[in-house]
């Protein structure tokens, strides 16, 4: 999606680069670095998501007339006019998309003029925060569904355009198929969808409802092999009527309310009863990755999930920071209590056993010589950052969105196992720092 971006930043973004503009600090070469200095509580990884759109962004952070006609209200000729003439000139390195991170991982590493880098703060932040939100829930019910497939359908319980980025992220973390025809038209990703209660409400005449008549004009339109939904009305009267209609080949039925396990059981028993022994089962219903988890034993073929996956599932932002760590090649560092940064750039190698389980995450200063290791036989060791914009444009051959999602399965098949429990714990593999 193309929209100007320049105005997704805050106020004191741009004031501070008047001050800066008067200032020798202005144009200094400077490194910026994004990073998590925790995980949300309870979690013992997260995802990398938004780098993809955090290079859309850029590419259309422009400061045009409308943009120009509001920044020059508070600021000066001299700044207004630098903003005019912007674009990001310098170089930013990272975690691809759909990598693991933990504490203290360089995701992001900008590298710039103190003004070039301040106004990228807040959209990188913004994107970044968001998206890997969303990338790590998702991922968590996707290991707790097993091989079962999930659906995204959150759209109508957030922000239309989070939506959209939602989507997106849930799409790198393995969910088959979203409700969202815009991520359908912006990103490629695959949609899905049936009917809702409405549909079936509306089949109501004189006589009273006819949810016969709901599903009979459902599969004239889209064929047997569609999902009809059950729960309308009476659940048991719902499944007879749905077979009766669609005969034995009808594709699936959706339960969206209730005690979906018992539900699950008794519908499965049912439809096996009637000869439907291939109708699947889906359930949905405010689904997180706990309650997934517990439907694991039960005859259910595909979740749906809305309101937990587009909120993060508990953990709406992951807690990404975007801060100064280098100036004229000086490191520098914040020593705020609970806030505190390490100086200077990063670089970080992920180290794994030969049988491909990851052990630890190394960072050390992107100038030294990388650590060495106990070189046990076969072990592994993997540079984490890849170019991603060179002198301001975006490098050619990025992975894309289709590529992050194969690389995050990968690599949650790398994580010691207690690493993809639901329950609470620390990180899955330590943080080491060799500075």
């Amino acid at each position: 999606m193309s929209q100007n971006t320049s105005l997704l930043t805050d106020h004191y973004e741009l004031t501070m680069v008047s001050a800066a503009l008067r200032q020798p600090i202005a144009h200094r070469p400077c490194v910026f670095e994004v990073f998590a200095r925790r995980l949300p509580d309870g979690r013992r990884y997260g995802v990398v998501g938004g780098t993809g759109r955090v290079l859309e962004a850029l590419a259309d952070f422009r400061f045009g007339p409308d943009e120009i006609a509001l920044v020059e209200r508070f600021l000066d000729v001299d700044t207004v006019n630098w903003l005019r003439n912007y674009r990001f000139g310098g170089d930013i390195d990272g975690y691809r998309e759909g990598e693991l991170y933990f504490p203290g991982s360089p995701i992001l590493t900008v590298r710039g003029s103190f003004v070039d880098g301040v106004v990228l703060e807040t959209v990188i932040l913004s994107i970044m925060n968001h998206d890997s939100a969303i990338a790590s829930a998702a991922a968590r019910m996707v290991s707790a569904a097993g091989s079962r497939p999930i659906i995204e359908m959150g759209s109508r319980r957030t922000h239309e355009r989070a939506a959209v980025a939602s989507s997106r992220a849930a799409y790198i973390a393995g969910l088959a198929a979203t409700s969202n025809l815009e991520a359908a038209r912006s990103y490629g990703v695959p949609s899905a969808g049936t009917a809702a209660h409405a549909f079936t409400l509306a089949f109501t005449g004189p006589d009273g409802p006819d949810e016969k008549a709901a599903f009979a004009a459902q599969i004239e339109t889209l064929g047997v092999t569609t999902t009809l939904l059950v729960d309308t009305y009476d659940i048991t009267q719902g499944v007879y009527n749905a077979i009766e209609v669609a005969g034995a080949e009808l594709g699936a039925v959706r339960i969206d309310s209730g005690d979906l396990g018992v539900l699950a059981r008794k519908v499965r028993e049912q439809l096996d009863g009637l000869g439907a022994t291939k109708t699947k089962i889906v359930v949905s219903g405010d689904l997180d990755e706990y309650a997934i988890a517990s439907l694991r034993a039960e005859p259910v073929d595909t979740y749906g999930v809305g309101t937990s996956l587009v909120t993060g599932s508990g953990a709406p932002t992951a807690g990404m920071v975007y801060k100064l760590v280098e100036v004229d090649g000086r490191p520098v560092a914040k020593r705020s209590s609970h806030k505190e940064s390490r100086g200077g750039a990063k670089r970080a190698v992920r180290v794994a056993r030969a049988s491909g389980t990851i052990t630890e995450e190394v960072i050390f200063g992107a100038g030294d010589t990388p650590p060495t290791f106990d070189n046990s036989p076969g072990e592994q060791v993997r540079p984490l950052q890849i170019p991603l914009v060179r002198a301001g444009e975006a490098v050619d051959g990025l992975p894309g969105l289709t590529d992050a999602r194969d690389h995050l399965a990968a690599a949650l098949v790398s994580l010691p196992w207690e690493g993809l429990g639901l329950s609470h714990g620390d990180p899955a593999v330590p943080t080491r720092y060799a500075l």
